[in-house]
């Protein structure tokens, strides 16, 4: 899609970024507009050669499209930052919502055993694909390889509403030039410079920082244990003093331990909930691991006692001898050897004081976080424009008239899951809404 629209004439809307959320309010303004015989002038602005990178590279090259959560109320529960923001539009437009657009679009959605939504061709190509015609049938134009190079308020001649000057810079042209619009919609996640220009309107801008992060730990218990999982475990984040323990909760799930240190829903949903906490701390903290969520040390330490105390288990070692069967082999002798239990020796023979040091490496050991890694290719910071000077029922700014805000944009961010694609869903729906009436 390219335009042959004289870029002198002003357009209806302009949206920055051809995101999901971005495509998403484009089409949805478009949509509006043409059903109502008024068609409107829609562009799309990307900085990249191919728009929706995001969504091609999602979920492995699947695309994790959305979640199979259908209450707004519980649905909220899995969004750090934002979730308040959301619970009103999601009774607008929520997964189920995002299942039937695609399904209009002509692509179906299966929904896997831990409630995230793909493709049943399990190829993102094929989303990417529905956004592009969707956005040809309704009328919109693309241009990529375009940068956003400055943004000013205008008033337009002849018209009684403010708009827009964008400063642009068209690789495929070599050139720089200016184009004009009624309404703007800035949908380009957490581009450090859109957010310049962003607050030199006049919007608050909280300091984008990594939400979903992989752990990065160099400690000998899990020294070449790359792909030992265990499911579910629960992690909980450490200061050096117990008064500034963030306000996080454990979170539970599986836990997967790589070259660098552990990964897994749990760790993830651990580094998006402290992702601020942690950033602050440079990411070093103390981390409590928990092998047997469910068990306290003091009901761990009884079962272990009670596995002394068989008389087939006297001459039984427990470096080979695994009681919870959910802890894999390697890592049960690596906990073993770090409660200072020798492999030669036998139940019979440890003492309780190996137990009750075996039984807290079981339920509390701790851990120390080195650094971060990143999750996949799939970059998620918390961070944005903050959510207060946002109408969330239009998406429209409460203190730019004709400026509008969809996606990671804002200060929102999901957990892993398909909880991000559906903010960017919901938001530019709202918002292309509210742009083609």
């Amino acid at each position: 899609m390219t335009s042959t629209l004289p870029t002198g004439q002003p357009w209806d809307v302009v949206v920055i970024g051809g995101g999901p959320a971005g495509f998403f309010a484009a089409i949805r303004c478009a949509e509006l507009a043409n059903a109502h015989s008024a068609p409107q002038r829609v562009l799309i602005i990307e900085r990249s050669r191919r728009p929706l990178g995001k969504v091609l590279i999602s979920g492995g090259g699947r695309c994790n499209v959305t979640h199979a959560c259908f209450e707004p109320a519980q649905l909220v529960n899995y969004y750090p930052r934002g979730g308040a923001a959301l619970r009103g539009p999601f009774t607008r437009f929520q997964p189920s919502d995002t299942v039937q657009w695609f399904e209009k679009n002509g692509v179906r959605l299966k929904t896997e055993a831990d409630g995230r939504m793909f493709p049943v061709t399990d190829r993102a190509e094929t989303i990417a694909d529905a956004l592009l015609e969707a956005a040809r049938r309704e009328g919109v134009i693309l241009w990529t390889e375009t940068a956003l190079l400055g943004i000013e308020k205008l008033a337009l001649e002849g018209d009684s509403e403010q708009g827009f000057q964008l400063r642009l810079r068209r690789d495929a042209l070599e050139r720089e030039e200016l184009l004009s619009t009624r309404r703007l919609l800035l949908s380009t996640g957490s581009d450090r410079f859109v957010g310049q220009l962003i607050a030199s309107l006049g919007h608050t801008l909280i300091e984008p920082v990594p939400s979903l992060f992989t752990f990065n730990l160099n400690d000998p218990r899990l020294v070449d244990l790359a792909g030992v999982s265990v499911s579910p475990a629960s992690l909980r984040l450490l200061a050096e003093s117990a008064a500034e323990n963030p306000a996080v909760l454990p979170q539970q799930g599986p836990l997967l331990v790589t070259h660098w240190g552990l990964s897994g829903p749990a760790a993830l949903r651990l580094s998006a909930w402290g992702a601020r906490w942690l950033y602050e701390r440079g990411y070093r903290a103390g981390l409590l691991i928990n092998w047997l969520p469910g068990l306290t040390t003091d009901s761990a330490f009884e079962t272990l006692q009670h596995q002394r105390s068989l008389p087939e288990n006297a001459r039984k070692k427990p470096a080979a001898h695994v009681i919870f069967p959910q802890i894999p082999i390697r890592l049960w002798k690596r906990l073993v050897e770090a409660a200072g239990i020798r492999e030669s020796q036998n139940w019979a023979d440890v003492s309780k004081v190996s137990l009750r040091r075996l039984a807290e490496e079981l339920t509390a050991g701790r851990y120390q976080i080195q650094g971060k890694g990143q999750f996949k290719d799939e970059f998620v910071t918390c961070g944005g424009v903050k959510l207060d000077e946002v109408d969330f029922k239009t998406m429209q700014s409460r203190r730019v008239p004709g400026l509008f805000f969809a996606g990671e944009v804002l200060d929102i961010d999901g957990l892993t899951g398909g909880f991000n694609f559906q903010n960017a869903w919901t938001t530019g729906w709202l918002a292309g809404s509210a742009l083609g009436r």
